[in-house]
């Protein structure tokens, strides 16, 4: 057993035993007590940043919450959550744990005491909330995608590399041994070289392709809307942005696209060994609910489909990727049987090779060769690539900050997997985009420049080349008194 004479030394073992958890040395349980074992002078200290809706669960599953005994295998030392109600269940889980609205005076608080941080706050707050963690060398947990914006992905990536912390997205798939088994089908040569794939969604789940809403609404009292809007532009309280539709509107969310395709693409990248693309067009309708123009900045479209195209990489050819959400979908493949569904309710992808198809659910679940004959008498391939031994996502970052596991989406991979995703939702903010036109009678008339462009991606460099209007969507400005 590891003994600690001190906090100081304790929290410095935590820090140290981080440092390159992302390659495949693991540190033996029982180095730290055997496995399933953590003294309780050896827990460690978590704090939570957006502890109602999605960061109970995230704060639960890293705390090893048991329901049964209500106890926990580590200690949640402090909760932050601007609504106070929204987070009443997790308050109740915690007790002993402080609680605050601004995470920044949270983290100033408990800046000796806290380990480790979970980010779980609407996607426009991500970056500075992590950011802020990071900077006081506290391992971190951040739901996906990682981030709302392109360059804060790249900004975190290259962050948690300086700080020398455990890093790791909230795509839960990621841990789960769905995706594996799909690499070693690619990697194997199952369906030969892929170079054609396809991926969906059934979001949005809320409303999108709105107009701002009018009127000026009551803010509740256990509610700080000032602190919710963190980063984005100042606009009146309306109960149609919190506490779930903020993903249907550009400044707080990433549409369905952020949503889910950390989920459905996360094998994909994987497999495929995918980076930047080299050019993505986007395709949306055009028309809103009251059939008002459609604002870049407002509210994503109801329905959309993004090409991508990525490059070879060693031995893989170039890849074309096509992403539906809103109802589209690709075409049903003819090896599909007629009574065979086509994903699950999430969604599902379909990845072309030259010897045959792989289909398979949201997270990499229900896989199977098309066609269906190939898996009659099927013999899985040998695992080449070791599965995660704790029980969820979350406790295998929490297993990788003490040293005893190698995390399944720690930035280095989920950074660049990010900005794929938030590409997407470049090309497809950049249909709307309006500037002067002139007709052939030399009239000028304001017109979308952005349709129909296929946009050239440098991806080093964070920039569109062909089309100069797109780059503000690389980076957006934040409010006064907010930063990196």
């Amino acid at each position: 057993m590891v003994k600690f004479s001190s906090k100081k030394s304790r929290r410095t073992f935590i820090k140290n035993s981080a440092i390159g958890a992302g390659g495949f040395m693991i540190v033996p349980r029982h180095v730290l007590g055997g496995k399933g074992y953590v003294a309780p002078s050896d827990k460690i200290n978590i704090a939570t940043i957006g502890a109602g809706g999605k960061g109970r669960g995230d704060t639960l599953n890293a705390a090893g919450y048991d329901t049964l005994t209500m106890t926990a295998k580590e200690h949640v030392v402090a909760l932050c959550d601007v609504d106070y109600k929204n987070a009443e269940a997790t308050f109740n889980a915690f007790p002993q744990a402080k609680q605050y609205k601004d995470f920044r005076e949270m983290l100033d608080r408990h800046s000796k005491e806290i380990d480790a941080v979970i980010v779980s706050t609407p996607d426009h707050t991500h970056a500075v909330a992590t950011m802020a963690a990071m900077k006081m060398g506290k391992h971190v947990y951040v739901q996906k995608p990682l981030t709302h914006d392109v360059y804060e992905a790249r900004v975190l990536t290259e962050a948690a590399r300086k700080y020398g912390v455990v890093a790791q997205m909230g795509n839960q798939g990621s841990s789960g041994d769905d995706t594996r088994r799909i690499c070693e089908w690619v990697w194997g040569g199952l369906i030969g070289e892929v170079k054609e794939v396809h991926c969906w969604t059934n979001r949005p789940v809320w409303e999108q392709s709105m107009h701002p809403p009018k009127g000026k609404k009551v803010v509740p009292e256990h509610f700080d809307w000032d602190l919710w809007l963190g980063t984005a532009p100042f606009r009146e309280f309306n109960d149609g942005y919190h506490p779930f539709n903020w993903r249907g509107w550009w400044d707080f969310g990433t549409g369905a696209l952020g949503d889910m395709a950390c989920h459905i693409m996360d094998p994909v990248v994987r497999a495929l060994k995918l980076k930047y693309p080299t050019a993505v067009q986007a395709f949306a309708p055009f028309k809103v609910v009251n059939w008002g123009r459609v604002d870049p900045d407002g509210s994503p479209p109801v329905a959309s489909t993004v090409h991508y195209d990525f490059p070879a990489r060693g031995d893989m050819p170039a890849v074309k990727l096509t992403w539906y959400d809103g109802g589209m979908m690709p075409p049903r493949p003819d090896e599909l049987e007629d009574d065979e569904p086509m994903g699950n309710w999430d969604g599902g992808v379909i990845m072309v090779g030259s010897e045959g198809k792989i289909m398979f659910d949201c997270y990499g679940a229900n896989a199977r060769l098309l066609p269906l004959s190939r898996m009659t008498n099927f013999e899985e391939l040998p695992q080449t690539l070791e599965r995660v031994k704790e029980e969820n996502h979350q406790r295998n970052w929490i297993a990788a900050i003490r040293g005893e596991a190698t995390l399944s989406s720690d930035f280095d991979f989920a950074g660049p997997f990010s900005e794929i995703i938030l590409m997407g939702n470049l090309a497809i903010r950049s249909l709307y985009i309006q500037e002067e036109q002139f007709n052939d009678k030399g009239e000028m008339y304001m017109g979308y420049t952005g349709v129909g462009k296929k946009l050239k991606w440098d991806g080093e460099n964070m920039r569109i080349t062909n089309y100069e209007p797109a780059n503000r969507f690389v980076r957006r400005e934040y409010r006064e008194g907010w930063m990196l």
